[in-house]
Formats: C-alpha cells, structure tokens, sequence
C-alpha cells in the first residue's frame, strides 16, 4: 500500500465487495460512493435489502486506538438515546480490517438537511449538543489529540510555506500574512478551559433533520477540546445576528452542561485556525486525485490573494472585541 496514504487506487470495487463479505456482509445493489474526501464512504443495500454505508479510513491518519475511541465515544452518546450515528457492531467488532484497509458499517439513514434559520431546529440543536458535552465532559481522549496551536497552526504553517502548489509571485507575501496572523492567533490564545470530547466538526453538513429531531454524523475528526468549538460553526451573518444565534443555542444547551462564557473569546481564534488548517489540508492532500478536482483552485493566484484579505480580515477579527451573549445565562 502506498505509505503515503494520499491514494485510495488500491481500493478497488471488487476489494470494497470483498471486504464486506469478510465480516459476512454482501452487496445485492447501489454501492454509491458518497461525498467524502478525507475517507472513501459508500451506499448500498445488502441481499436482504437493508441500506449501509460503508466507511475505509485514510491509512495512516488515525490509529486503530483513535479509531476505537471515537466508535467508544459514538456508542456512549447512542446509549444515552442521543441521536447519532454509530458504527455497528459485527462479530463483536466495530472496526474491521481487510488488505490492510481499516473500515466500519454504519446505518445508512435519511433526513433533511439541518436549516440553520429554523428556530425549533435550532433549540434542538442545542439541546443535543448540550447533551453530548453532558456525556464528552465525563472524560477526556487517552489517544486522540486536544485542539492546541501545534496541529491547527505551527504545522499547517510549515505545509503551506513549504508548498510548490502556491504561485512564487504570492509566497512573500503569504509568507508575511500568516506570520503576523500567527502571532495574532498566539497573543490572544488561552488554554485555560477544560478539555472535553466534542465532535470538533460540528457544522450544519453534519447534521440532519429527522422525525423532528437533530441527528449528528461523521464523527470522524472527534478530539478534545473546549465546548465552544462545536457551538461556532453553527453561526453565521454579522455579530448581532450571531449573538441571536448563540442565545437560541445556549437556552437549552444549558440545561445539561454549563458554558463557560470565557470561551466566547476563542470563536475568532478557532475560525482562524480552520482557516489555516484547511488550506493546509488540502495541500497535504494533493497527491490524493480526488484533491485537484475538487479545489483546483489552489493554484490560482487570485485565490490566494483573496485568501491573503481573509487573513488580515481575521487579525482585525482577533483584536476586535469577543461575542457577547444576550442573555445572562
């Protein structure tokens, strides 16, 4: 297998069939692939006509340990009659092997997509966020790592400096940008906030809309973290809509797990370090041929000079005065 893990060319259609079939699992129709690019994801239906998705994982990226501790985390949530999706369990087993490719079955379920402006929606949005850091404050990741400046900044830092994919003629002056953003981001960071597990990837694509209840998917970037984190993706328009928002979320959120009205001072550190750990991402991910299809524009000068605007939009950010709540929880 390639020890680069930027290729899925091994994971065949026959090697997919395959591996299902090992763990007694056998393909009647469909096997779609679904819209994925940090793993392969399929659908299909078995011989007795249930609907699966089929999940591999990028080799490499997480180990079996890491792996194990986010099915542990989903199954906890799902005991608890949280609704997300859970990986299910096969021969006693969630994670299974076959060529080398780690993989793991899930219940392929339907609903709408979650409507950000829908306020019943939204109150059950937080009610169930609420509950998950209810159940994720318990205890913390022993494999899987904590949101921290390291992963989402020094790093992803290095890959694009360092990155032939960025046109010469933008490089000095992305090279100065991020620096000052950076040291913006390390000016105001703190770390003195409790360490939760979170789904950590919590947007409005991961979230569905079924029989009157919020389901959460895709757990698969779950880490450790302040609670804040699975709260700010979810907003969105300018800063008095987004503390409408916020508020709506937080009414019942605080039922089941007090927020720490601290953390609103790392909404902008956090939309920084998504920014710079995505276009990281995508460049470490080059090799891998579903990339340039889907972003070829990474390679495009005008990008990267509209992205170098974004950044210095988000130093402003930085220095602006945090979120403020409406209510006085």
């Amino acid at each position: 297998m390639d020890s680069s893990a930027f290729s899925f060319q091994l994971l065949s259609p026959d090697l997919i069939v395959e591996s299902l079939a090992s763990i007694g699992i056998y393909i009647d129709s469909g096997l779609t692939a679904l819209n994925s690019y940090e793993n392969r994801v399929y659908q299909f239906h078995d011989e007795e006509h249930k609907r699966y998705i089929a999940k591999f994982y990028r080799p490499h990226r997480w180990s079996r340990e890491q792996i194990l501790e986010e099915h542990q985390f989903t199954e906890q949530l799902y005991r608890a009659d949280i609704p997300v999706v859970s990986p299910l369990v096969i021969n006693n087993k969630t994670l299974h092997e076959y060529q080398g490719y780690l993989f793991a079955l899930f219940p392929s379920l339907g609903g709408r997509p979650y409507e950000m402006d829908n306020r019943n929606q939204m109150e059950s949005v937080g009610t169930m966020i609420g509950r998950i850091h209810q159940i994720g404050a318990t205890q913390t990741f022993s494999y899987r790592p904590t949101i921290g400046l390291e992963e989402y900044v020094y790093r992803p830092q290095e890959i694009l400096l360092s990155s032939t994919y960025i046109p010469n003629s933008i490089q000095l002056d992305l090279k100065t940008v991020l620096s000052k953003l950076i040291k913006t981001i390390e000016q105001y960071w703190h770390d003195d906030w409790q360490p939760i597990r979170l789904h950590a990837d919590c947007h409005a694509g991961n979230i569905l809309w079924r029989d009157d209840n919020a389901i959460f998917l895709d757990f698969d970037d779950s880490r450790n973290g302040p609670a804040i984190q699975d709260l700010w993706m979810l907003l969105y328009g300018n800063q008095q809509e987004q503390r409408l928002q916020l508020d709506e979320l937080l009414e019942l959120y605080q039922e089941f797990y007090d927020f720490d009205k601290g953390q609103l001072k790392l909404i902008e550190h956090l939309r920084a370090m998504r920014i710079i750990h995505h276009l990281a991402w995508i460049i470490e991910r080059w090799q891998d041929p579903a990339f340039p299809i889907a972003f070829p524009w990474i390679t495009d000068i005008d990008f990267w000079k509209r992205q170098l605007s974004e950044f210095k939009q988000q130093i402003n950010a930085l220095k602006a005065p945090p979120l403020q709540l409406m209510s006085i929880f």
